[in-house]
């Protein structure tokens, strides 16, 4: 083996403490990688690999850097791709060391950890989660290192742990840490990623619950987490002390600004699971590919991070309890209804940046003179909006108002920046420029120094170009060798004899005297002070912005709920919303409902409808109609109104009054998991199992199409049966909207006294068929699918031919009505959903499948073998039947 250099251990040393991380090795002005590290760097950044020296193997070792000043580019490329880096830093100055320069990990850049502004250009929270539990209790912790934001919850849960996974989809991850033994559990680790999430094994101390009691009590400043609500919850405990030991151990440095743990439970929210959220496009859109098409993008007139985040949280967790619903709808009705109060309100904030970030790099020891400056305005907007918001409010804002009014440090912490801080630092703290004049009289004077130092120079020069007749003489200085005098070789020989050589180059020789040695001295001298003055005065005034850590969070907290306030009064008024009256009951009535988003993107206006449901007349709405009429826009409509009226904001209608919704479920559209060898169907009926397993009385179900993925006596059978499940679950039922081209279904409604028939009005005009968007009572028997596939443009021969198909069968098998009880059957092929069940066999119950089954036997083309397994399994049905 090879000898190994004194930096190449350092590096092992660090590689070995972190194997699963990749390592940036600061060496000079480079952030270094080796071996497969520098491979993978390469590759994923797109740079350069070389190959120097020797590794442990005695082969080339693969070499890949970056600049360090370049580092804010390229490692937040790294975490975005899920990779862990140990940035390992020169832990003394270079000029003072003595051999080797001492080296260590200073922490650990994971996805769920970043605190950088670099690395968090999204507004919203940037969530590390920690799993931990056993059997069906489970505790989920969330930890915001880049805010201090920190929450946990305790569930029950068991496969297909639709629980964990409603919580991975409101809240997002960036990263997910389990406990060893849930690295076992595959269904777990099944279910997380389908949701994409990734997760860590972490083996933390947390396992114990004493230990996390202890830990989190220690960290928190307090005797006991009765205060946070999470006393008795062994496993909420357990997580959230993981969460906060691994970003403890990967930050290596102390978390002051998470301060508070906030114990959340899933009975105060309506639960909206992954599902319902991906088919609504509550957050991101279907596509996963962004906001836009989203219902936060349309009510997201925030002007601040914080106010940004707030808002998220708010639609994707809406409230059960109905006083607190209306207390957020009396604060934006009384922002919507004045006009220039809002306003007002909504341009002070327009000022403030993003201070619950600020704030963490503060405390957490990353910050810079620019955060301070931001601060700094962030802070002299709130006298503003005091001013504005003086006189009386209702409840929220009225305990808005009083917060802000109870930091009264305001004045003091502005002050200080303005005195201290100039108005555009540079980036960087160690190079000086920070601090004003007239600050520090230390500082001042130190900078005459300098300033001075930068006279004498520039007349040194010209005194020596005097004294010597070399015009092009010129003074210079680099970190190197100094100041120094430079002559070009035509003029070597007018040199002094008292100038005395420094430094020879191609073209020039560089000299220095003993008088501007002299100067060297003090004016290097006088820079080196100033620039470590001022990086002392700068800490100081951090020091004193982090001792106010915990109000000026609690500030951002009332920001963010003042401009979520007036954002949902600005997108009401702009879009002709109204407020929405918020009943324990279970009746919703909407009137004139549009859908929030494609309201904005159709032309021509929106066509609003009416929904009117109850627990008793009206729970079971069946809609029919054909494709593309509106259907699946209208199931959404209602949802999404329910959602935003839950979360506190107005609604797009001319009239709603919302019974509280507490969970809803979506079944609407065709999704493949061929990732996990589950077909269309397959996905449709493992949704369909979680809704009616899980529906209550309370809840709103949609569904789409059910049962259209398998054959058509299949498909029907499973709607009819469906429909009277929901109908009659725990003898009250659940609200629901079912659209559906099985037609025979509607005739349920006769015998099903909640179900009612609704259909999408069309108008025919010979072969033109025009959508009227619009809901009306009653059923529909048609489809209209030849008119749908020319609209889209299928070819015209094809469209002909299925319409002379079409008239074929519906004269061999089309049911006429003779008269109210009674009905003419044509003999015929049974091709079509508008005849699912033979009448002339009386009710549905009469039709045999396994006498179908046999009727439909090719005799002349079974083998002997093929008829055996055949009969074999028709006589099985009939023991089971």
């Amino acid at each position: 083996m090879s000898k190994i250099t004194p930096a190449m251990q350092q590096y092992y040393a660090a590689k070995e403490q972190h194997p699963d991380s990749l390592i940036f090795f600061r060496m000079g002005d480079f952030y270094e990688s080796f071996g497969e590290d520098a491979k993978t760097i390469a590759q994923e950044l797109d740079i350069t690999l070389t190959t120097r020296g020797k590794g442990k193997d005695g082969e080339k070792m693969p070499l890949a850097g970056i600049p360090y000043h370049a580092v804010d580019n390229y490692l937040p490329r790294l975490v975005r791709k899920g990779y862990k880096v140990a940035v390992c830093e020169q832990l003394e100055d270079p000029k003072n060391a003595k051999g080797v320069v001492k080296r260590g990990v200073v922490r650990v850049v994971t996805p769920g950890t970043v605190i950088d502004s670099s690395m968090l250009s999204d507004p919203s929270n940037n969530y590390l989660m920690a799993i931990a539990g056993r059997d069906k209790d489970f505790g989920v912790a969330f930890l915001d290192v880049s805010t201090g934001e920190f929450l946990t919850t305790q569930i029950n849960d068991q496969p297909p742990f639709d629980g964990i996974a409603g919580e991975v989809a409101r809240m997002r991850p960036a990263e997910c840490i389990v406990l060893p033994q849930l690295m076992e559990n595959e269904e777990l680790q099944s279910r997380l990623a389908e949701l994409k999430l990734s997760t860590t094994e972490f083996d933390a101390a947390s396992t114990d619950p004493a230990y996390a009691d202890r830990h989190l009590c220690e960290h928190l400043g307090v005797s006991t987490l009765e205060g946070m609500g999470c006393a008795g919850l062994p496993f909420a405990k357990m997580a959230a002390s993981c969460a906060l030991e691994y970003a403890l151990e990967t930050q290596m440095r102390e978390l002051n600004h998470v301060q508070f743990l906030h114990t959340y439970s899933s009975s105060e929210f309506m639960i909206l699971d992954s599902i319902t959220l991906r088919n609504l496009e509550v957050v991101k859109n279907v596509r996963g590919e962004g906001r836009d098409t989203t219902i936060l993008q349309v009510l997201d007139e925030t002007k601040t991070p914080m106010g940004s985040r707030l808002l998220q949280k708010w639609i994707l967790k809406p409230l059960l309890n109905v006083s607190h619903i209306n207390k957020r709808l009396d604060a934006v009705e009384e922002l919507s209804d004045n006009t220039l109060l809002r306003f007002d309100v909504r341009s002070h904030l327009s000022y403030v940046k993003d201070v619950e970030r600020l704030v963490g790099r503060v405390v957490y020891g990353n910050s810079n003179a620019r955060d301070l400056v931001a601060l700094k305005k962030s802070l002299q907007a709130i006298p503003s909006l005091l001013e504005t918001l003086e006189g009386e409010h209702k409840a929220m804002l009225a305990r808005i108002v009083q917060g802000m009014k109870d930091f009264r440090e305001i004045d003091t912490l502005t002050d200080l920046i303005e005195r201290a801080i100039v108005e555009e630092p540079p980036l960087s703290v160690r190079e000086g420029g920070l601090i004003k004049p007239g600050y520090s009289e230390e500082l001042d004077e130190l900078k005459e120094i300098s300033s001075n130092a930068k006279s004498w120079i520039a007349s040194f020069q010209q005194k020596e170009r005097d004294r010597t007749g070399i015009k092009s003489l010129k003074v210079g200085y680099n970190k190197v060798i100094g100041y120094y005098l430079e002559v070009t070789k035509p003029n070597i020989s007018q040199v002094p004899d008292d100038y005395i050589r420094k430094q020879t180059m191609t073209n020039a020789e560089r000299f220095y005297t003993p008088q501007l040695k002299d100067w060297e001295g003090k004016i290097l001298s006088a820079d080196e002070k100033r620039v470590a003055l001022e990086y002392e005065l700068f800490n100081e005034v951090i020091s004193v912005v982090a001792n106010h850590s915990k109000q000026l969070q609690e500030m951002a907290v009332l920001l963010g709920e003042l401009d979520v306030l007036a954002s949902l009064a600005e997108v009401a008024v702009n879009n002709n919303y109204v407020r929405p009256s918020i009943t324990d009951d279970c009746r919703i009535l909407i009137r004139q409902g549009r859908h929030p988003v494609v309201e904005n993107s159709v032309d021509g206006g929106f066509i609003p409808n009416d929904v009117e449901m109850d627990c008793s007349d009206e729970q079971f709405l069946l809609i029919t109609g054909p494709n593309m009429a509106g259907k699946s826009t209208y199931m959404r409509q209602v949802a999404l109104i329910v959602i935003m009226a839950q979360a506190g904001s107005f609604v797009p209608a001319s009239h709603a009054s919302v019974g509280i919704v507490d969970r809803i479920f979506t079944r609407v559209g065709a999704f493949d998991d061929l990732a996990s060898g589950q077909s269309t169907f397959m996905v449709e009926m493992v949704e369909l199992a979680n809704i009616l397993n899980n529906s209550t009385a309370k809840s709103l179900v949609l569904l789409d199409e059910i049962g259209r993925g398998t054959s058509t006596y299949d498909g029907y059978s499973i709607a009819k049966a469906v429909v009277e499940y929901i109908h009659n679950k725990g003898r009250q039922g659940v609200r629901s909207l079912f659209a559906t081209h099985y037609h025979q279904l509607t005739e349920i409604a006769e015998s099903l006294k909640r179900v009612k028939n609704y259909h999408i009005a069309v108008k025919e005009d010979g072969d033109d068929l025009v959508f009227l968007r619009k809901i009306v009572p009653g059923a529909t028997d048609k489809s209209y699918g030849i008119h749908v596939a020319r609209l889209a443009g299928v070819p015209h021969k094809v469209t002909k031919r299925a319409q002379s198909i079409l008239e074929d069968i519906e004269s061999e098998s089309v049911i006429s009505r003779e008269s109210e009880g009674s009905r003419k059957r044509r003999s015929g092929a049974k091709y079509t959903q508008l005849l699912l069940v033979d009448p002339e066999k009386g009710d549905e119950k009469d039709f045999d499948p396994v006498a179908e089954e046999i009727r439909d036997l090719d005799l002349n083309n079974l083998t002997p073998m093929e008829a055996l397994n055949r009969l074999h399994a028709i006589q099985q049905k009939l023991k089971e039947s």
